[in-house]
């Protein structure tokens, strides 16, 4: 029966069915082959109704409100002429700027797709006016998007802890050190292809003597505001002053202020827009949590889980081996589907096995979150690919090529994550 059931979701998903419906009538399809299991229509509907009666979830529509009222608000760009400031004449130093700009607006953003559209809306026309070839600078900007979902705040992680029971403030701490890995190991490359083809030296010196005109004060003063929002949010959450969802509360007040109040680069009539579209955001990610745990519940009911996890420690008998299978069906599966539902689906399934090999919960959330990451820039679904292709006119395709060399920096990361799990539990303490 468990293999019918999966055998209309994959059915489902090559039709194109929304993956929303896709779950619901999978999960339902279940009480169609074995009418003596309870997941029918009134289960479904009860389950929907419980898993979004959660308080931890209110911090995702609350994150991506304040992440879209901070891409209004031009904070990107304050951010990355911080930087510039600092290292825009030297070997890369632009291409760094925007790498470290991607991890910075990840505390702000919480999301992969986000971090991409306001950095590299900004960037993207910056670095090909001063030289830099544009498929290098637009593939760049499309893989560093990732990290949006693996410095906290991270909306992936809140899905992972409401799936698993791990608590989510340890999981975005848990995030910081593997986020600032990747950038590193995303930093060597690039340092390595403008030393390989050369920079504009001579503009570069024009655009970093036309930043340090304002000195260093006035910079700083012009930034401050920016650099302090991963601050606020994480050392609340870090100190144990606030929890994930009151740090979500706090961060769209400071949000407004810093943006209305302080810089004054929208105007409040603009917050009923920058709410509809965080309601068309997050309207369908609630969806498909509600919908997704139904799914994973008549997974239990059906004991796949513990079917899946026997079948799998059976075939792979060491915790390295373990670990490389895991970590190839979650690449696999970051290219065919979204982070949300993977999540949801694949957490119950992979619990048991983490679990008797003696792993962490919370290392094996930031592995999963770290393995999603890279589906945001692999075909065919590579979110971020699409929307740096929007932003530039360059086919998908292209740029998925030209980012083959920053996915393998992602992967050098992300084995180096898997294996010493100290980076991601080191801040834990």
């Amino acid at each position: 029966m468990i293999g019918s059931v999966f055998i209309v979701f994959a059915v489902s998903l090559v039709l194109g069915v929304p993956i929303a419906i896709s779950l619901g009538f999978t999960a339902l399809s279940a009480y169609f082959f074995d009418p003596s299991l309870p997941a029918n229509a009134a289960y479904a509907f009860r389950t929907m109704i419980t898993a979004l009666d959660s308080y931890s979830l209110l911090a995702i529509p609350l994150f991506i409100l304040s992440g879209n009222i901070m891409a209004q608000g031009g904070i990107s760009k304050k951010l990355f002429n911080f930087f510039a400031y600092f290292i825009g004449n030297k070997t890369a130093g632009l291409p760094i700027a925007a790498i470290v700009t991607c991890l910075f607006y990840g505390a702000i953003s919480g999301s992969g797709p986000a971090t991409v559209a306001a950095v590299g809306a900004m960037t993207i026309p910056i670095l090909t006016e001063l030289g830099y070839d544009k498929k290098f600078v637009v593939s760049m900007v499309a893989v560093a998007g990732g990290l949006g979902v693996i410095i906290p705040p991270s909306i992936p992680f809140i899905i992972y802890g409401q799936s698993s029971g791990a608590s989510v403030g340890n999981l975005f701490i848990a995030g910081v050190l593997p986020g600032i890995l990747i950038a590193a190991c995303m930093i060597v490359y690039a340092y390595y292809f403008c030393k390989k083809n050369g920079e504009d030296k001579e503009k570069l010196d024009a655009n970093t003597k036309a930043l340090r005109a304002k000195g260093f004060f006035g910079m700083f003063k012009d930034s401050f505001w920016a650099l302090l929002t991963p601050v606020i949010i994480l050392g609340g959450i870090y100190s144990g002053i606030v929890t994930p969802t009151e740090a979500a509360n706090i961060s769209v007040i400071y949000a407004i202020i810093v943006s209305a109040w302080i810089y004054k680069s929208i105007k409040f009539k603009d917050l009923a827009n920058i709410m509809k579209d965080t309601v068309a955001t997050a309207g369908p990610i609630l969806l498909v949590v509600s919908i997704a745990t139904v799914f994973g519940k008549v997974l239990t009911l059906m004991q796949a889980p513990v079917m899946i996890s026997n079948a799998i420690t059976s075939t792979f008998t060491t915790k390295v081996s373990v670990l490389l299978a895991i970590n190839v069906i979650l690449l696999f599966t970051g290219m065919v589907m979204d982070t949300t539902p993977a999540i949801l689906i694949l957490t119950p399934i992979f619990m048991p096995i983490i679990q008797a090999i003696g792993v962490d919960p919370i290392h094996f959330g930031v592995i999963m979150v770290v393995n999603l990451a890279i589906g945001f820039v692999t075909p065919p679904v590579g979110v971020n690919l699409f929307v740096a292709s929007s932003l530039t006119g360059i086919p998908v395709m292209e740029v998925a090529k030209h980012a083959i060399p920053f996915i393998v920096a992602f992967l050098i990361a992300l084995i180096v994550i898997t294996f010493v799990p100290a980076i991601s539990l080191a801040l834990l303490g």
